[in-house]
C-alpha cells in the first residue's frame, strides 16, 4: 500500500512511495522456474513433436466480410513460442518482472501454449485447416453462463458474503426458466421467472448467512443440494407427466445486429447472439460501473473490506449486504436461463452440471474482480471449446480431453497460490456482522 501523500510533500519523496515493493527471491525463482517449464514443454511437446503439415488459420464464422487464410510452419511456430517462454523465464530468474507485469506475462505465456498447441494438433496431416472465429464464438457460447455467475460471486464477495451456492441458483433459474415460459407461452417471462428464481435463492443466502449467521460455505452447499433435489422432484413430478406444457418453452432465437455483425472477426463473435448474451454485455458493463464509478461500489466494497468502519460513517452494512446478494442470485438465476431457453429449451435434470463451482472458481481466478472474473470464464470456455474440437482434428497423437480440462484449474491453484501475482480476496468476505 502506498503511504498517504499530502501537497506539501517533496516530489522525490512521492516518486519513491509509488515504487512497487520487489518481489521476494523465493516467488522470483518459482515462477520463472514454471516458465522455463512451460517453454521446454511448448518446444519439446508441441514443436519437436509435431507433424510436417502446415497450420492453417481461417477467419469465417459467417461473417460477409472474411480475412484470408493464415498458413504458419507446424514445426518451426511453436519452437519459437516455445523459446519466447523460456526467454520470459531466464529474465524472471535473473532479473524478474515488475509485479503489475505478472499478469501480461503469464496472459503471454498462456497465448504461445495454445497457439503453438493449435499448431501442433493441424500437423498430423496434411490439409488441416482451424476457423478461428468459430472456436471462439464456441467460447463465448459456452462461457456466458460462467460468466453470469461468476459475476454474481464478485458481487457477493465484494459485499462480505460469501456465494457458494451459484450452482443452485443457476440450476433453480434453469428450471424456472423452462417452466414459467412453457406455462406462459412467452421466453420474456421465462427470463423473468428464471431472474426472480435465482433471485429468491439469494434471498435465502442472505437470510440465513446475514440474519442468522450461518456458516456461508457450508450454507452454500445445503442450497446447492436444496436446489438439486427439488428441481429433480419437480422434474419428474410435472414435466415428465405433460412434457407439452411444463417442459416445452423453445429456444432464444440469434438477433444479429445489422452493420457491426459484418465486421470481419468481432462480427460474427459478439453481435449474432440471442438477448441472453446482449444481457451478459449489460451486466458486466453495469456491474464495472457501479462497483467502480458509484457511491453504491464505494459502499459495497467498504462493506467487504472493513464493515465496522463503514458502519461508523453511517453506511447501512446489512442493508446493503441484503441488497448485493439478491441481486447476484437474480444474475445467477439469469445464467440459468440461458443453460435452458437460451440454448437448448427444455429442462434438464441437474443441467447445470457443476458450472456454478466453475464460475466461482473464475471469482478467484479474476481476482474478485469483474474484468477479472470474465477473463476467466472466457478462459475456462476457450479450454471446453478446445476439447471439442481436437476431438475432431486428427493431430500427431491423441490427446486426452481431461488433460484440456485441467489447464484452467492448474492456472487457478498457480494464481491463488500467488504465482502470478498478490491475490488477495476482500477482507471481510465470509465473516458476519455485527
Amino acid at each position: 500500500m502506498s503511504a498517504p501523500v499530502s501537497p506539501e510533500t517533496p516530489a522525490a519523496v512521492v516518486e519513491l512511495a509509488r515504487v512497487e515493493p520487489p518481489v521476494s527471491l523465493r516467488k522470483r525463482i518459482v515462477t520463472g522456474v514454471l516458465l522455463v517449464v512451460v517453454g521446454l514443454v511448448t518446444v519439446l511437446g508441441w514443436g519437436l513433436g509435431s507433424g510436417s503439415a502446415d497450420a492453417t488459420f481461417r477467419f469465417g464464422g459467417g461473417s460477409s466480410v472474411t480475412l484470408p487464410d493464415l498458413t504458419v510452419p507446424g514445426t518451426v511456430t511453436p519452437v519459437v513460442l516455445g523459446a519466447l517462454v523460456v526467454a520470459l523465464g531466464l529474465f524472471q530468474l535473473a532479473k524478474g518482472f515488475r509485479a503489475r507485469r505478472s499478469p501480461v506475462v503469464v496472459a503471454v505465456t498462456l497465448l504461445c501454449f495454445v497457439v503453438a498447441f493449435l499448431c501442433w494438433v493441424m500437423s498430423g496431416q496434411d490439409a488441416q485447416s482451424m476457423d478461428l472465429v468459430k472456436l471462439l464464438q464456441q467460447t463465448v457460447f459456452l462461457a456466458t453462463p460462467l460468466i453470469l455467475g461468476a459475476l454474481a460471486g464478485v458481487l457477493g464477495e465484494r459485499s462480505g458474503v460469501v456465494n457458494v451456492a451459484i450452482e443452485g441458483q443457476m440450476l433453480t433459474g434453469a428450471f424456472a426458466g423452462a417452466l414459467v415460459g412453457s406455462m406462459a407461452g412467452n421466453l420474456g417471462a421465462g427470463v423473468v421467472g428464471a431472474v426472480v428464481a435465482g433471485a429468491v435463492v439469494g434471498w435465502l443466502l442472505a437470510v440465513f448467512a446475514i440474519r442468522y449467521r450461518v456458516n456461508q460455505v457450508i450454507l452454500g452447499v445445503v442450497l446447492n443440494a436444496a436446489a438439486l433435489g427439488f428441481t429433480g422432484w419437480a422434474y419428474k413430478a410435472l414435466m415428465q407427466t405433460d412434457t407439452q406444457r411444463f417442459n416445452s418453452p423453445g429456444v432464444l432465437n440469434p438477433v444479429r445486429i445489422p452493420v457491426l455483425a459484418d465486421i470481419p472477426v468481432v462480427g460474427p463473435l459478439l453481435f449474432q447472439a440471442n438477448v441472453l448474451v446482449y444481457a451478459m454485455y449489460v451486466v458486466i458493463v453495469a456491474l464495472q460501473v457501479v462497483l467502480f464509478r458509484t457511491r453504491w461500489g464505494l459502499r459495497t466494497r467498504a462493506v467487504g473490506e472493513h464493515p465496522k468502519a463503514a458502519a461508523t460513517v453511517g453506511i447501512p452494512v446489512l442493508r446493503v449486504r441484503y441488497v448485493n446478494v439478491v441481486v447476484a442470485g437474480g444474475i445467477a438465476g439469469l445464467a440459468g436461463a440461458y443453460l435452458s431457453i437460451g440454448t437448448i429449451g427444455p429442462f434438464t435434470e441437474n443441467m447445470s452440471a457443476g458450472k456454478g463451482f466453475i464460475a466461482l472458481a473464475a471469482v478467484i481466478f479474476g481476482r474478485w474482480s469483474p474484468r477479472g472474473a470474465v477473463g476467466a470464464s472466457l478462459l475456462f470456455g476457450f479450454f471446453a471449446a478446445l476439447q471439442t474440437l481436437v476431438g475432431i482434428l486428427q493431430g500427431p497423437a491423441a490427446v486426452p480431453s481431461s488433460f484440456l480440462s485441467m489447464l484452467p484449474y492448474l492456472a487457478t491453484i498457480l494464481a491463488v497460490a500467488g504465482f502470478v501475482g498478490r491475490v488477495r480476496p476482500p477482507a471481510a468476505s465470509g465473516e458476519v456482522y455485527p
